[in-house]
């Protein structure tokens, strides 16, 4: 991907992730420069930590139409919930599932680039995506979506393995980088829509653990 494309693509990251910053900071009722802060730290939180693990220059300090991008994106949320009905629930959940899409892009990217095998390399957009949006839920007192049992950095590791499977057929980067985005953002929307969870250490019932018993 060119130097330009890659900005582009990271800018709208950022202003996706920093309105999903402020609009849960409106939410949560934190007001003045607390909205500012949630934002930044949702949209800059897991890029920063991608490119200290990768032993890179801070992409926002790099390049300050990031950190432009992220002040506009929270001054837009807050006209627009100042002086709009409020947004339901589902436009925070889609902005920041693009936020995700778009961000696990930009750390897979990132990191190939810096001559990282694929494994690190989805590893880097899961860092990448997932850590902002953890940061905003525990300033916010939210159990993060990661730690919920959603379909979340699933779906964020499902757009990563099909950024990797179409790279591997030399498939032209444009492609990688929609397949990728569009597996997250739906793989996430229809989870919701049907309610699907993903429960590792599913607890047993009481009426199970008796006939358990009796079987034994």
């Amino acid at each position: 991907m060119s130097s330009d494309y890659f900005i582009v693509l990271g800018i709208i990251g950022v202003a996706f992730f920093a309105v999903s910053g402020a609009l849960l900071g409106h939410d949560k009722n934190i007001n003045g420069f607390g909205i500012v802060v949630v934002g930044v730290m949702t949209a800059l939180g897991g890029g920063t930590l991608r490119d200290l693990l990768l032993g890179k220059p801070i992409f926002w300090v790099e390049t300050s139409e990031y950190l432009l991008a992220t002040y506009l994106a929270i001054f837009a949320t807050v006209l627009f919930v100042r002086y709009l009905p409020s947004p339901s629930n589902f436009y925070f959940i889609f902005i920041d599932t693009v936020g995700l899409a778009i961000f696990n892009v930009m750390g897979i990217e990132k990191a190939l680039i810096s001559g990282a095998s694929m494994i690190v390399a989805l590893t880097m957009g899961m860092t990448t995506g997932i850590f902002g949006g953890l940061m905003r839920d525990v300033v916010c007192r939210e159990v993060p979506y990661v730690m919920r049992g959603d379909v979340y950095a699933s779906a964020c590791f499902a757009g990563g393995l099909t950024y990797a499977a179409l790279f591997a057929f030399d498939i032209p980067y444009i492609w990688c980088i929609l397949g990728s985005i569009s597996v997250t953002v739906l793989l996430r929307v229809a989870s919701l829509h049907w309610g699907v969870k993903i429960d590792l250490f599913r607890k047993r019932t009481p009426k199970a653990d008796k006939m358990h018993k009796n079987e034994t």
